[in-house]
């Protein structure tokens, strides 16, 4: 019985929380990354596995973790493409990346790179990545035009742009907002996995 309070007491901060964060698009604060680091439990398409899997990942690819907040996906993703891989994490809180860095060092990999910045600022290399992610952080971007014609520009052609949503995020967005702006720099839907109210799209440049 303890533990079922101590179960809905996290539940009800969390819900407090959110709503306070909802209130403009500003990214997770770090002392929420514990709800962060957590597989949504009440939905398939937002687990760590399932996002990755998706992907079709292979040994060798770059790969953008763009708003990687705590590092939820940052591992998996690096794991998967080996060491001759990479990953850059990009965040815009010191504090979410430095969370990063030590469970990177921690499991000892050596294909992790880290960029403290926010999308849109032109801090991406031009067609370098094979893939990137933005894993319920559409959102929280204020320049959501300017972050998708960077991510656009920082893909490989043919590379895939992965977004996820899902209704209990505070900043969800529907996939047809979503397809209007990442269709301005030139991105087409590739994949649609889900359902309207959680789902992962691709988008290939």
């Amino acid at each position: 019985m303890t533990a079922l309070y101590i179960i809905l007491g996290l539940i009800a901060i969390g819900v407090i929380a959110s709503l306070i964060w909802r209130r403009d698009s500003l990214p997770c604060p770090s002392w929420l990354a514990w709800m962060v680091e957590m597989d949504n439990p009440f939905t398939e398409v937002n687990r760590a596995r399932v996002i990755v899997g998706l992907l079709e990942l292979a040994p060798g690819m770059r790969v953008l973790d763009a708003g990687c907040g705590p590092g939820r996906l940052t591992l998996p993703l690096a794991e998967t493409v080996g060491p001759l891989g990479e990953v850059t994490a990009l965040d815009i809180q010191d504090e979410m990346l430095a969370r990063v860095r030590r469970k990177v060092e921690t499991v000892g990999f050596q294909n992790v790179k880290f960029l403290h910045a926010g999308l849109g600022e032109g801090k991406l290399p031009q067609a370098y990545f094979d893939r990137a992610l933005l894993v319920t952080v559409f959102g929280e971007i204020p320049d959501q035009e300017s972050a998708l014609e960077e991510i656009y520009k920082a893909l490989k052609p043919g590379g895939v742009l992965s977004v996820t949503e899902v209704i209990f995020d505070p900043h969800f967005h529907r996939r047809e907002t979503v397809l209007k702006v990442a269709q301005a720099p030139g991105f087409k839907e590739k994949n649609f996995f889900g359902k309207k109210l959680a789902y992962t799209m691709h988008l290939e440049k």
